[in-house]
């Protein structure tokens, strides 16, 4: 569980819940029209904020902007936590059947598979 001081979670909400957000292939945008959409499970770095959107892991930066997603295709990703240092984000995905732990690069990339359980596993 995180512990968010207030200026760090006017931020998380200004960015992901506050504002009315639109999604495409290159990112959530927002706009002022629409009606807001729920992003889930956050998780802080020094510099960015990932969440669970459409099963799928995003990032945006903690000044706000355009949300970059990391994960698309088959399968369902969840849970994501930043490594001390936020270069790399483990998570929980569901490729083939059952929740295992992942990693990758906070900047994007193929994701490397920690556990292989018959049972789920969360971060």
């Amino acid at each position: 569980m995180h512990a968010f001081s207030k200026p760090i979670w006017k931020t998380l909400a200004a960015t992901l819940v506050a504002a009315a957000l639109h999604s495409d292939a290159t990112g959530i945008r927002a706009t002022a029209a629409d009606a807001p959409l729920l992003l889930q499970k956050p998780s802080l770095s020094n510099s960015q904020i990932a969440f669970e959107y459409a099963a799928d892991l995003w990032v945006v930066g903690r000044d706000g902007g355009d949300a970059r997603r990391l994960t698309a295709g088959v399968g369902l990703e969840s849970y994501p936590v930043f490594s001390p240092d936020g270069k790399s984000i483990a998570f929980a995905g569901e490729y083939e059947g059952n929740l295992d732990v992942y990693v990758m690069p906070a900047a994007g990339g193929v994701p490397t598979r920690l556990t292989h359980q018959d049972r789920k596993s969360v971060v």
